[in-house]
């Protein structure tokens, strides 16, 4: 059996080696901050409490949609960073990749669904929160062995299997939304579990050093201010 045939397996989190285990909780504190600040977001507030309307669901789509195009981008450069070495990681990471490349376009049925123009949210610019996340994303994928981006997988993955399908339900039940409209937040609500039990694997993987550590909680902080910054700017403009 391949010494990293873990990676191909749903990892645990508590059979997690003591580091990993340790960085895991570390995670878990930053994402119950990342949590709070979200809270406080306006748009969020307003789908929270129940005054979110049809036009905040397109305006949210519409300042979404580079991030989610720059998704995939990220996640592949993260990928080609790794050396031979890492060959495994590769093969996941390129996976998960090819899995969410074409996201965007389930996020352009459901803008259209609800009733939005799709020459209008294709020819959008990233928001500046976007911009600054995009940024900061390529910068980090690029450097040799980005073990760190593990902490930005926890932050963008944890969205999906913690909140999107809450997310999903609260919009879908808006007049003139309904299911069509939310596939893409269903679409994660349901499959980032499964991508959390291979951050799991990776993280056992890769995660054996203190300053890979440290990196990878850092990395996490981060990536939770800046999806905080494009939330915020939502409502600019």
């Amino acid at each position: 059996m391949d010494r990293h045939s873990g990676l191909r397996r749903r990892a645990r989190p508590d059979r997690l080696p003591e580091l990993a285990q340790e960085t895991l909780r570390g995670l878990l504190r930053i994402w119950f901050g990342f949590e709070r600040r979200l809270s406080r977001v306006p748009i969020i507030q307003r789908l929270e409490t129940g005054v979110f309307t049809r036009e905040d669901y397109l305006r949210l789509l519409l300042k979404l949609r580079q991030q989610v195009i720059e998704g995939s981008r990220w996640i592949s450069r993260c990928a080609s960073s790794f050396d031979r070495d890492h060959a495994d990681i590769r093969s996941v990471i390129l996976g998960h990749a090819h899995e969410e490349h074409r996201d965007y376009e389930v996020l352009e049925q459901d803008y259209a669904a609800a009733g939005g123009d799709l020459a209008t949210l294709r020819a959008r610019r990233r928001n500046p929160g976007s911009d600054a996340l995009h940024g900061y994303m390529m910068h980090r994928a690029s450097e040799p062995n980005p073990a760190g981006l593990l902490g930005a997988m926890w932050i963008v993955e944890g969205l999906g299997e913690k909140m999107a399908r809450d997310w999903a339900n609260r919009i879908g039940a808006l007049p003139g939304i309904g299911e069509n409209g939310t596939r893409f937040l269903r679409y994660h609500g349901l499959n980032d579990e499964n991508h959390m039990g291979k951050l799991y694997a990776l993280l056992e993987r890769l995660c054996t050093n203190e300053a890979v550590a440290e990196d990878i909680l850092q990395t996490a902080t981060v990536v939770g201010r800046l999806y905080a910054l494009q939330l915020e700017e939502v409502d600019g403009e």
